[in-house]
């Protein structure tokens, strides 16, 4: 993984067309990122409510569209959000 990837948090809430189905794309969605080295961590919330995955990006465009293809985000049923995060 390069030294000049960024740090971004992604966070997933669902919405009232959650659909469980979606569940095993997302998964496989994450795993192709974590294939890529750009995925360090993720893991749903307890409350059910959503999740959150750390992204490595160059940039926030650059992480913001990977978010936008995932699954959750693709079918509506999980709100996406990108933050920039600077994490020690």
């Amino acid at each position: 993984m390069s030294a000049t990837l960024a740090r971004y948090l992604v966070l997933t809430r669902r919405t009232s067309g959650f659909d469980p189905a979606v569940l095993g794309p997302h998964y496989a969605h994450l795993d192709a990122l974590r294939a890529r080295g750009r995925l360090e961590l993720a893991g749903p919330f307890s409350d059910k409510s959503g999740g959150a995955y750390l992204l490595r990006a160059a940039d926030l465009d650059e992480a913001t569209a990977l978010a936008r293809t995932d699954p959750l985000h693709i079918s509506g049923a999980s709100d996406v959000t990108v933050f920039e995060w600077n994490a020690a």
